[in-house]
């Protein structure tokens, strides 16, 4: 189980990304999503990374609140352009 309150930086260390504020901003600046792509099914993810992202979202567990969180910086653009 997990001991920790997940939050955004912690999701980066699962996922083996740099997780400080500004490789998150970096990130979810340059891998911006189109509407109809599912986080978990962006290409950029290895296979790995996507599974760990579809299993919690499934799961609805501790983890549900900051993959959301996450999904919503990666689909800034799209939402913009009211896509």
């Amino acid at each position: 189980m997990f001991e920790q309150q997940p939050t955004l930086e912690l999701l980066f260390e699962q996922l083996g990304l740099p997780a400080d504020e500004a490789a998150i901003n970096e990130f979810t600046h340059t891998h911006q999503l189109p509407s109809e792509v599912a986080l978990p099914d962006a290409e950029f993810w290895s296979e790995g990374q996507s599974a760990f992202l579809r299993e919690h979202w499934h799961q609805d567990d501790e983890w549900i609140v900051i993959i959301d969180k996450l999904n919503q910086l990666l689909h800034v653009e799209s939402d913009k352009q009211g896509v």
